[in-house]
C-alpha cells in the first residue's frame, strides 16, 4: 500500500444493492404454503394460480440475489456472518423445498420437484454449516438483545422443509424410499432438537431483556411456524410408516411428538396476538409494509396445513374447522402483504430520478 493513499475497498452497497435482503425468500415460503393450504381446502384455482406466481417469484429472486452477489460480493459474504441478516439465508432452502412440495401436491411435476428438492437440500446443508460456523468464529459479536430475533428459527423451518419434501419424494421414488425416509426422519428429529435450543434463547430474550415495539418484529411468528412445519413433517412420516420397515415400529413415537409440536404451535398463537396488539394498538407502532411480514404470513398458512394434516394423520375430523378458518386468515394476510409489496415497488419506481 502506498503511504498517504487510502486502500481500495469495495464501496458500501446503496439501498437498491442491499435489497432484496437474504430473508426475502420468505415471499416464496409464504406464497407456497398458502397455495398448499388452498389445495387442501379444495380451492384448486387459487392453489394453481399461486403456484404459477410462486415460480415467477422464485426465478426473480434468484436473479436479484445473483446480481447482488456479483455487484457487491464483500457485502454479500459479510451477510453470512451477520447475526441479524445471516439467518435470513435459511429462507433459501426453506422456500426451495416448499416450492418442491407445491410441485408434488398442487400440480404433479415430479422431475421439477426432484430438482428443487435436490437444490433445497444442498442449500440447507451448505448454509447450515457455513452460517453457524461463521457466527461462531467471528470475533465481534452483539449481545443477545441485539443479535437474536425470530428469524433465527427459520433454521428450524429449513430443516423441517427438507424433511417434509424428502418424505413426500419417497413415495415417488420407491427404489430409494427407505433412504429418503431415513433422511426425512433424521432431519425431523434434528429440527426438533434445534428448535429446543433456539426457542429457549428466544424466551430468555423476551422475558429477561427489555423489549421495545421495534424489537417485536413480524418474524417472531416463526416461533409458531417452526412448530407447525414440524407437525406437517411428522404427519407425513406417520402416513409413510405402514409401508416402511424403518418406520413400522415408530408410530406411537411419531404420533406423540407430532401432537406435541402441534400443541406448541397452538400455544404460541394467543401470545403472539396479544403482543401484536401491544405493539400496534397500545404502543401505536405504525403498521406499514415491511419485507419481514412475509415471515408472519408463512406461519399462518403453515398452521392451516399442519392442522389439516394432523386431522388426517390422527383421524380427528373435528380439527378440520381450524384449517377452514386459517386458510381464510392466511389468504387475507398474503393479499394485504402482497398489496404492500406492490405499493412499495411502485413508490420506489416513481421516486427514481429520470435517466
Amino acid at each position: 500500500m502506498i503511504p498517504g493513499v487510502p486502500a481500495q475497498t469495495e464501496p458500501p452497497p446503496p439501498a437498491e444493492g442491499r435489497d432484496p435482503r437474504p430473508a426475502y425468500f420468505a415471499l416464496v415460503m409464504a406464497t407456497g404454503i398458502v397455495s398448499i393450504a388452498c389445495e387442501h381446502m379444495q380451492l384448486e384455482a387459487l392453489a394453481l394460480g399461486l403456484l404459477g406466481l410462486n415460480g415467477v417469484f422464485f426465478c426473480v429472486l434468484w436473479v436479484l440475489m445473483a446480481r447482488r452477489a456479483l455487484r457487491f460480493p464483500r457485502a454479500f459474504v459479510a451477510d453470512l456472518s451477520d447475526h441479524s441478516r445471516g439467518v435470513g439465508f435459511f429462507t433459501w432452502p426453506a422456500g426451495t423445498c416448499v416450492l418442491a412440495v407445491q410441485c408434488m401436491l398442487v400440480q404433479p411435476l415430479p422431475r421439477l420437484a426432484t430438482a428443487l428438492w435436490a437444490l433445497g437440500t444442498l442449500l440447507w446443508l451448505v448454509l447450515t454449516y457455513t452460517v453457524f460456523t461463521a457466527l461462531t468464529v467471528k470475533r465481534s459479536k452483539p449481545d443477545l438483545g441485539e443479535g437474536l430475533n425470530g428469524g433465527w428459527l427459520v433454521a428450524v423451518v429449513a430443516t423441517q422443509a427438507v424433511s417434509s419434501s424428502s418424505c413426500l419424494l419417497a413415495a415417488r421414488w420407491p427404489e430409494h424410499a427407505e433412504l429418503l425416509l431415513f433422511f426425512a426422519l433424521g432431519t425431523w428429529l434434528s429440527g426438533g432438537l434445534l428448535y429446543g435450543w433456539l426457542s429457549s434463547l428466544v424466551v430468555y430474550r423476551w422475558t429477561f431483556v427489555p423489549m421495545t415495539p421495534e424489537d417485536l418484529q413480524p418474524p417472531y411468528w416463526i416461533n409458531m411456524g417452526a412448530m407447525a412445519i414440524s407437525t406437517v413433517a411428522g404427519c407425513q412420516l406417520i402416513a409413510a410408516a405402514p409401508g416402511s420397515s424403518l418406520l413400522q415400529s415408530l408410530p406411537p413415537f411419531l404420533r406423540g411428538f407430532t401432537l406435541l409440536f402441534w400443541s406448541a404451535a397452538t400455544w404460541w398463537i394467543p401470545l403472539l396476538l396479544v403482543l401484536g396488539a401491544w405493539r400496534h394498538l397500545y404502543r401505536r407502532y405504525p403498521l406499514r409494509y415491511d419485507p419481514r411480514y412475509w415471515g408472519a404470513v408463512f406461519p399462518l398458512g403453515m398452521y392451516a396445513v399442519c392442522s389439516f394434516e394432523l386431522s388426517r394423520a390422527l383421524a380427528l375430523p373435528f380439527l378440520l374447522v381450524v384449517p377452514r378458518v386459517f386458510v381464510v386468515v392466511a389468504l387475507a394476510a398474503w393479499t394485504l402483504t402482497c398489496f404492500g409489496l406492490c405499493r412499495s415497488l411502485l413508490t420506489r419506481t416513481a421516486a427514481r430520478p429520470a435517466a
